[in-house]
């Protein structure tokens, strides 16, 4: 059985570990993006208040959680530093399934908690002239400017689809090492198979080698007796 490596634990611990705070969020997104529903307006306030305590944690909250990052960035980049083939498969997609997370972390998570945290939703909207407010289409736009002016429930949702990303792609991390381990072992059993099996044909041989002398000499024993 191959042994997991200490780097492999700095990978799926962090992972876990992002997973499960992930999981705690999913009741608050649920009803945002699965449910047929109506959103109730207390269940926004409700998500407002929590994710305002995220935002405003105490420092030591906010770097232990860096701290996870950055260890499984760690592991992932020692089991790359020389990689074998199963590494270059198997690692590989892991470190690139997880920058993906961190930059989904950087580009909307951390953003989108300080839009909530500040209330400043539709990158200030609130003072746009009435012409510029007039080149805002539907859908929260502004062709001119170029700017997303998303109003209070589209953020939030935004949130909660970037949060079942993460949760996709590190669920996709954990995949991929448990398919390194898996495939580990299948290759060591075969290797394992393979050397049993030459040991047993090379014992074979050297019986099949050995059995014409002891033939000899016992015949040569029995011309003796006679004599």
């Amino acid at each position: 059985m191959p042994s997991v490596s200490f780097a492999t634990f700095l990978i799926i611990c962090p992972t876990s570990f992002f997973l499960g705070i992930l999981f705690s969020l999913f009741p608050y997104d649920y009803p945002l993006l699965w449910s047929s529903l109506p959103t109730a307006a207390s269940h926004f306030d409700a998500i407002e208040t929590h994710l305002k305590l995220l935002h405003n944690a105490p420092n030591l909250i906010v770097r232990i959680l860096h701290i996870m990052l950055g260890m499984g960035l760690l592991g992932l980049i020692i089991k790359l530093y020389k990689p074998s083939e199963s590494n270059m498969l198997f690692d590989g997609g892991s470190l690139v399934l997880y920058m993906v997370a961190v930059i989904v972390y950087i580009a909307n998570i951390v953003k989108g908690l300080r839009i909530v945290s500040e209330g400043s939703y539709g990158l200030g909207s609130e003072q746009l002239t009435q012409d510029q407010l007039d080149d805002v289409n539907a859908r929260g736009y502004d062709p001119n400017a170029g700017d997303s002016v998303l109003g209070r429930e589209d953020n939030l949702k935004v949130l909660a689809a970037s949060n079942t990303i993460l949760a996709l792609v590190l669920v996709g991390v954990l995949v991929l090492q448990v398919g390194q381990w898996y495939a580990d072992r299948t290759d060591e059993n075969a290797l394992k198979a393979f050397q049993e099996k030459e040991k047993a044909e090379q014992e074979k041989k050297e019986l099949e080698g050995s059995s014409p002398l002891v033939k000899r000499s016992s015949s040569g024993k029995e011309g003796k007796k006679t004599k």
